[in-house]
């Protein structure tokens, strides 16, 4: 497992369609990948950020709905579970993995969320609002779902020239090495599972 600095990974990036591993432990150097995930979500103006967003196979992600260091909750969550969804809202989402598309996407207006802080504290909260919507599109980032999954037809055509920018950029990259290869991406996120998952 190699020390280079986090990057936000962007579509079409495998790691964005695998589905996280449970964490069975927390130590110095995953509390500071925790650190280093606000300091990229903040840079990117995101309100959420989910470990495989950068590339790590793990069940956690960060978020605070402020989108200000030092304002709002921050929140950590490590292997979130969700659960007693009620109502239905309509928002418009983005996504700092597909950078520049925005759209409509139905989320339930609350929900439970159970699962665990940093310190290993049981996380058991009702949550509705702005912070539901959020939670709900980094819970999907674990199970390999990105928000365009959830759009119509026609409002994924509205985005058709976006992704495809985003999938030339992508594969340009990958031939000219800035992004490492399948099988490089697989063995490191086999490395991050068989230390923390």
């Amino acid at each position: 497992m190699d020390s280079d600095p986090l990057r936000i990974v962007t579509y079409p990036h495998p790691t964005l369609r695998y589905e996280s591993k449970p964490v069975l432990r927390v130590d110095a150097r995953l509390r500071k990948i925790i650190d280093q995930m606000f300091d990229l979500m903040y840079e990117a103006r995101g309100v959420g950020l989910a470990a495989n967003q950068v590339d790590l196979p793990l069940r956690l992600f960060v978020a605070n709905p402020a989108g200000e260091r030092g304002d709002g909750e921050e929140l950590v969550v490590i292997n979130p579970v969700l659960d007693q969804f009620k109502g239905t809202t309509h928002g418009e989402e983005g996504c700092l993995s597909l950078p520049g598309l925005y759209a409509p996407v139905a989320r339930a207006k609350s929900l439970k969320l159970l699962g665990y802080d940093l310190k290993g504290q049981a996380i058991n909260r009702e949550v509705d609002g702005y912070l539901a919507r959020i939670i709900q599109h980094e819970y999907d980032h674990l199970n390999g779902v990105l928000f365009i999954d959830r759009l119509s037809e026609e409002q994924l055509r509205d985005l058709a020239h976006g992704l495809e920018e985003l999938q030339i950029d992508f594969e340009s990259k990958s031939r000219t090495g800035t992004i490492p290869s399948a099988s490089a991406i697989a063995s490191r996120r086999a490395e991050w599972e068989q230390a923390y998952a």
